[in-house]
């Protein structure tokens, strides 16, 4: 994506407004699903069926409003499966994980991901890229590492595959001329089949109004609202800057939970981060100097 011109301070003010938001509401979605299992409060199956069935509703009524007529279902059937499978390894990936825990992985999955397509399509990363990868890749080794601090291996296992999922998704879908439209569709097809998933978990079934509640907000303003924004920011973006910003996710997470869940910030997740965030960024920036 070519970085759009920024006319104005106040377009550019804009854009970082925007940026900021999406960033926050992207966070959300980890401190929301973890606030809801960890209590009890609800079931991954319930979560994740709500969340998306809450998120096709409010990106319709989005596009519905701002376009005066009801939204496409042309979905993209290889965006739907990555869609729905990244949803489903979320929610049962936090039944276990500690929000910041989760958030890392989840993110350095994605990036990942499109680092290793980016490899496959033939760009040839410069030497301080495959140090950033190294690192990367060392910190998520280390906080799955065993230890006693060490996140639970099954939802490690299953945040990673929902990372790999979300980035399959951003790979599919990057080429499409109108991204929120065609989000719209696959979050409206994505949804009966979550509600499969959740009829085939019939018998562990169980949500409280507090944690349907969570799971509708997720699904509504962190999910729908939230990508609604992005796109808008993405507008004044270069696509290494998108990268780049959305290094400050697992950080917002990660000091949210402290905030909010009284989630301990263990010196294995401190160092992972640094590695794993520190990583990423030196893998992109190299990219960001060429595009800016």
């Amino acid at each position: 994506m070519a970085e759009a011109t920024i006319s104005s301070p106040s377009t550019g003010l804009r854009i970082a407004a925007l940026t900021s938001v999406a960033m926050l509401a992207f966070a959300a979605n980890s401190l929301l699903c973890r606030l809801a299992m960890a209590g009890g409060r609800i079931d991954p199956a319930s979560f994740t069926a709500i969340r998306v069935v809450s998120g096709a509703v409010a990106l319709s009524l989005i596009v519905t409003l701002q376009r005066r007529r009801a939204p496409s279902l042309k979905a993209d059937w290889r965006s739907v499966a990555a869609l729905t499978a990244y949803m489903v390894c979320f929610g049962f990936a936090y039944l276990t994980l500690k929000a910041g825990a989760g958030a890392l992985i989840l993110f350095g999955a994605v990036q990942l991901t499109m680092f290793a397509w980016a490899l496959r399509t033939g760009e040839r990363p410069q030497p301080l890229a495959w140090l950033g990868l190294a690192a990367a890749l060392g910190g998520l080794g280390y906080l799955a590492a065993p230890g006693l601090s060490a996140p639970d291996p099954v939802g490690c296992l299953l945040m990673a595959l929902a990372g790999l999922a979300w980035g399959v998704y951003s790979l599919v879908g990057r080429g499409a001329s109108d991204p929120l439209a065609q989000t719209t569709a696959n979050f409206i097809c994505a949804a009966p089949i979550v509600l499969i998933v959740a009829v085939v978990s019939l018998a562990r079934l169980h949500a409280s109004p507090e944690g349907a509640g969570l799971a509708a907000a997720s699904g509504a303003l962190a999910s729908g609202c939230g990508y609604a924004i992005w796109y808008a920011a993405l507008r004044g973006l270069s696509s290494a800057r998108a990268a780049m910003v959305q290094l400050s996710v697992p950080a917002i997470a990660a000091l949210g939970a402290v905030a909010l869940l009284a989630e301990p910030l263990t010196p294995r997740l401190a160092i992972a981060s640094a590695l794993t965030l520190g990583g990423v960024g030196l893998a992109l920036w190299r990219r960001t100097r060429r595009q800016a």
